[in-house]
């Protein structure tokens, strides 16, 4: 489903909010993702699933690392990851689909 707001290109999608809601530097961002991770109780056995909070590392990146924690020391590499999460910006009625084919964070490209 394409509508005004959405990007047709496929061209890398840029980091909307880095700086903003998580650190846009990428040494301080590995030391917060590895800090909420290192804190949080493992999880065992690993979870096949996780429902985890997206907001602003400051509100919810403890939770966060909580969730993603039981995926640290996998046996088998992660294949496929299905993102779900809701239109900030503006009312959407279906689904939007990315055109990008790649994300870039501070960390490099996924």
């Amino acid at each position: 489903m394409m509508n005004a707001h959405s990007n047709n290109t496929s061209s890398p999608r840029q980091p909307a909010v880095a700086g903003q809601f998580y650190p846009a530097d990428s040494k301080d961002l590995q030391a917060s993702v590895s800090r909420y991770l290192s804190e949080a109780e493992p999880i065992t056995p690993a979870p096949k699933a996780i429902v985890a909070p997206h907001a602003g590392y400051m509100f919810s990146g403890a939770v966060a690392g909580s969730a993603y924690a039981g995926w640290q020391n996998l046996d088998t590499a992660v294949r496929r990851i299905v993102l779900l999460g809701p239109a900030h910006r503006f009312y959407l009625r279906g689904m939007a689909v990315p055109a990008a084919r790649q994300f870039v964070t501070p960390l490099g490209a996924v």
